[in-house]
């Protein structure tokens, strides 16, 4: 597998099912924790401040969103393939973070 990097998209196998995660651990904290921060990433855009828009650009299929309101802990090893990735777009994950707690 290779090594993740926070604003990567990936496949996750949890509460068996697959679903799409953004990853939101800092890239430095990845190699030495065995858990990881993700968004989940869902068809229902609600146009909310702790979502992120994804599209074909970053590997998506449909129009999608990261959402931060429900962050999730999941294992490192659960994330099975990648599928994209914000690139550029990667300072938007502290802006959905701050929106998410009101800071």
């Amino acid at each position: 597998m290779s090594r993740q990097h926070q604003g990567e998209i990936w496949w996750a196998e949890v509460e068996s099912a697959r679903r799409p995660v953004l990853i939101v651990t800092r890239t430095e904290a990845l190699a030495v924790l065995s858990g990881v921060v993700v968004a989940p990433i869902t068809r229902t855009v609600r146009s909310i401040p702790t979502e992120i828009l994804l599209g074909a650009h970053e590997g998506m299929n449909t129009p999608c969103v990261a959402n931060f309101d429900n962050l999730q802990r999941i294992h490192r090893t659960a994330l099975t393939t990648k599928i994209g990735e914000l690139g550029i777009r990667s300072p938007e994950i502290c802006t959905a973070l701050r929106m998410m707690s009101d800071c």
